[in-house]
């Protein structure tokens, strides 16, 4: 029988799939620093940043990376990003239409959508030609009559009815809020009325206005105001509006100029049609069927309400309970509240509108979209809070212009024309610059002169440089404090000379591309003579003390007489008591002395400034 032997089996090897790893998911804002991203990780910075450095991107531990390179170094560590903050890609072709200019807005709509919208008007003119007294009496006698109790909120504008149409008012101060707004990229007006008083005539406020109108282009109407006073002469107010470029029509121009008297009610509503048939050839749209857009007239706070904002409906529908956007913050609109105080449900094309509903008071200009919910609110708040240490200084930059980048900046923008602004000693040197200026064309490309005058270049100035891409010129001028300061914080170009062919000569290299980068005056200090103190064998010591900035010893020097520059040269001693000092700071009291220079006067200003480079 044969012997049959067990053979012992192998055990079999059973290999389990190994289990897909599990990825952790995070959630970021737009923007995170190199720091914040590792904690939520849970790893070391150092990990992160050996990530972005194998990516080719160098970053310290507190540098802020966006939300794609985000995306890519977590898909790297084994995360799956995410962001609460993300808009839907549907929604991103809407958003982007929040562009700065309203015409731009409605370019991007259906035609077929459009509507008539009443036409948004800006009352400017010089102080006590009567502009104020038009304003109130278009508004007691367009909007109050029939109203209980008449105006019962002033919220900066309004609307009247003449006839089966409407125009908006906006109430603002002048002219300097209305550059304002311009310079932060907002076109709120459609049409600019001038009042001009009959028994006064044009006046350097009111050139200031037609400038600032002319800046933004836009039509003017003329009011001739105070027809009623015996003194008036309207004639004369014709003939100086024609020396300044507003040629009356009955003169066969083109300007409309309507003789009324806002005191006594006389030609009013020959103006207000006279408003409505210039702005119906303009025939301004918009599409009501939309979220709303447009423009912040004012904020404030009110003691009973808290926070409220006017705002101009530009485009769209704005309803009560509609979430809005404003710069980096957002809201649900609480409350609205028409010109007369009454609340109301939705406001329309070129409506002003008071909300409430607010955080923070918003500033005049900012631009403001209705989003569909709160989720596209947040989202478009948190993108713009991620990019807001470069928001306000680097959007107007861009809207800036220097000297030397004109040629080349005008073949990318197919802009033909060079803006100046100029400032001058006195009236005798203004005459032949602008002559000479006027002269100067280089092919296509030419110079509008958007202001002229005389004295130290003023913020305002400076607010027309930016709403208007310009350069400022100036002549034995200086520039006011608050004008520095604005210029050089938003770039504007300013250019001061003491030799006129010096200025002719650069503009002319600039428009023909050969003007090179240089060397320009930036003060840094400014201190005004108390007292003179006369030291043997050393001259004259200037006891001054520091108003502005602050005064260095290795700095360029200039002493200033009123408006005229005395002498330039540098510090020859600059000491606080009996100590030699190496700066003095603002506030404080030094003695200085200027090489060359003895003739020092109690009132005079010493300006400390450096060369820099004018990029």
């Amino acid at each position: 029988m044969a012997t049959v032997s067990a053979v012992k089996a192998k055990p079999v090897m059973h290999i389990e799939k190994a289990k897909p790893v599990s990825r952790k998911a995070i959630e970021v804002p737009p923007a995170i620093t190199v720091r914040e991203l590792a904690k939520l990780m849970a790893v070391s910075p150092i990990e992160v940043i050996k990530v972005l450095m194998s990516n080719g991107i160098m970053a310290n531990i507190n540098q802020q990376i966006d939300f794609d390179t985000v995306s890519i170094i977590g898909e790297e560590m084994g995360f799956d990003i995410s962001s609460p903050y993300q808009i839907e890609p549907e929604l991103q072709k809407e958003l982007a239409l929040e562009l700065p200019l309203h015409r731009r807005l409605i370019a991007a709509e259906d035609p077929n959508l459009l509507e008539i919208r009443p036409p948004v008007v800006t009352v400017l003119g010089h102080v006590d030609h009567g502009k104020t007294t038009l304003l109130d009496n278009i508004r007691k006698t367009k909007v109050a009559e029939g109203e209980a109790g008449g105006i019962t909120q002033h919220i900066g504008a309004y609307q009247v009815k003449v006839g089966e149409r409407s125009i908006t008012f906006l109430d603002t101060p002048g002219h300097a809020a209305f550059t304002a707004m311009r310079a932060r990229g907002a076109q709120v007006t459609d049409l600019a009325v001038l009042v001009v008083a009959a028994d006064d005539g044009v006046m350097p406020q009111t050139r200031e206005a037609i400038e600032h109108a002319r800046a933004a282009q836009v039509p003017i109407i003329v009011a001739v105001n105070k027809i009623d006073k015996d003194n008036a002469n309207p004639n004369r107010v014709l003939q100086e509006l024609a020396d300044v470029g507003l040629v009356p029509e009955s003169w066969g121009g083109d300007v409309a100029c309507v003789n009324i008297s806002a005191k006594q009610k006389i030609g009013i509503d020959e103006l207000l049609e006279n408003i409505l048939l210039i702005t119906e050839v303009a025939e301004l749209k918009g599409n009501p069927n939309r979220l709303a857009q447009g423009v912040v007239i004012e904020g404030r706070i009110d003691k009973r309400r808290g926070v409220t904002a006017t705002l101009l409906i530009q485009n769209g529908t704005l309803q009560e309970s509609d979430f809005v956007v404003l710069g980096t913050q957002y809201c649900k609109v609480r409350a609205m509240f028409d010109y007369r105080g009454k609340r109301i449900k939705k406001a329309g094309l070129s409506v002003p509108t008071s909300v409430l509903g607010l955080a923070a008071v918003p500033e005049a200009g900012e631009f403001f979209i209705a989003v569909p919910n709160e989720k596209t609110a947040r989202a478009l708040v948190e993108q713009r809070k991620a990019k807001v240490h470069a928001n306000t200084v680097e959007v107007v930059a861009r809207r800036t212009i220097s000297l030397e980048q004109f040629y080349k900046e005008r073949a990318q923008k197919g802009d033909q024309t060079l803006n100046l602004i100029l400032k001058a000693d006195v009236q005798g040197s203004v005459e032949p610059i602008v002559n000479s200026l006027k002269n100067l064309e280089v092919g296509d490309l030419k110079i509008k002169l958007l202001s002229q005058g005389t004295g130290n270049i003023s913020e305002s100035d400076v607010n027309l440089a930016i709403a208007s891409e310009a350069i400022i010129l100036g002549f034995n001028v200086e520039a006011d404090a608050a004008a520095r300061r604005l210029a050089e914080s938003l770039h504007v170009d300013v250019r001061q000379y003491n030799i006129i062919y010096k200025l002719i000569e650069d503009i002319d290299k600039a428009l023909r591309g050969l003007l090179e980068p240089v060397y320009a005056d930036k003060t840094i200090g400014r201190a005004e003579v108390r007292q003179i103190f006369k030291i043997p064998k050393r001259g004259n010591i200037a006891g001054s003390i520091v108003l502005e900035g602050k005064i260095v010893r290795q700095a360029l020097a200039k002493v200033m007489r009123q408006h005229d520059i005395l002498h330039e040269s540098k510090f020859s001693s600059l000491r606080r008591f009996t100590e030699d000092a190496q700066e003095v700071a603002n506030g404080y009291e030094c003695g200085i002395g200027i090489d060359g220079f003895n003739d020092f006067r109690e009132g005079d200003t010493i300006i400390a400034y450096v060369k820099e480079r004018v990029n």
